[in-house]
């Protein structure tokens, strides 16, 4: 079944530029090498600024857990650690297949 995800990332005053150059290169790095990721966006909140969305989908709870292994996720999550504001609010959700 696939999974789908919401990640709601509160990010720090003047730090948006390098955390979107940051996820972006991240998100490159998903795409082109996980084969079990439909799409992984990044979006910014039009209310707040501060606030990104991230929308993520797999087509199974492995390539989920693929993901998160990953030697390029580990060593961008190090770098946006100390772009955020806060942790970051994560949904799981079923994807509905039809």
């Amino acid at each position: 079944m696939a999974i789908g995800v919401i990640a709601t990332i509160p990010v720090q005053e003047g730090k948006n530029e390098e955390f979107e150059a940051v996820f972006m290169a991240l998100a490159a790095q998903v795409i082109a090498n996980e084969p079990g990721c439909s799409f992984y966006t990044l979006n910014r909140s039009k209310s707040d600024p501060q606030t990104y969305k991230v929308l993520e989908s797999y087509v199974d709870k492995a390539a989920l857990e693929a993901h998160g292994k990953t030697d390029y996720f580990k060593a961008a999550n190090v770098k946006l650690g100390g772009l955020v504001a806060g942790m970051p609010d994560v949904e799981y959700l079923d994807g509905i297949e039809g």
